[in-house]
């Protein structure tokens, strides 16, 4: 089982190297040939299936990271709207929208404010979707609160097409 977390650095450090992050993943993935895409053959389904969690378990886990950078910005709000059009299927960022709308605060964290960390754990795959928790954490060290979210994406294109709170 995957577990990516991460605790509050610097403001300024985290930010850049998110903000690269996302910028090289965005520019990988633009690069990367058909023929690179193709996934090795497996020979039980009992790894392929766990292979496949822990992969979307770091995609989600590289969204989020890069997301909560994007948003604590002063100036994140298009680099925010990037991640989502290049991680969120269109109809996700449809739902977000009215989600948004209804609820005043961001869909993606389900919140009006940024968490100090997440968590991310993979979980089950199956009929061409996978499904991994993600734990965001509120508060202090001292007293923390949480908010789970379970986030769903299409096996076949690696996008994120559904966050249920």
């Amino acid at each position: 089982m995957t577990r990516l977390s991460t605790t509050r650095q610097p403001r300024g450090r985290r930010i850049i190297g998110r903000t690269l992050l996302a910028a090289t993943l965005l520019t990988a993935v633009a690069a990367v040939p058909a023929a690179a895409a193709v996934a090795p053959q497996r020979t039980t389904a009992t790894a392929a299936r766990d292979d496949v969690s822990e992969a979307e378990a770091q995609e989600v886990a590289h969204f989020y990271g890069a997301y909560l950078d994007a948003v604590a910005a002063e100036d994140g709000g298009n680099l925010a709207t990037a991640l989502r059009g290049f991680y969120l299927t269109p109809e996700l960022r449809q739902e977000l929208r009215a989600w948004e709308k209804t609820n005043h605060a961001d869909g993606v964290l389900r919140a009006q404010d940024v968490p100090a960390a997440f968590r991310v754990t993979a979980g089950d795959s199956g009929a061409g979707h996978a499904w991994t928790h993600v734990r965001l954490t509120w508060g202090s060290v001292a007293h923390p609160t949480y908010t789970n979210l379970t986030v769903q994406s299409e096996l076949g294109t690696g996008k994120i097409s559904g966050i249920r709170g």
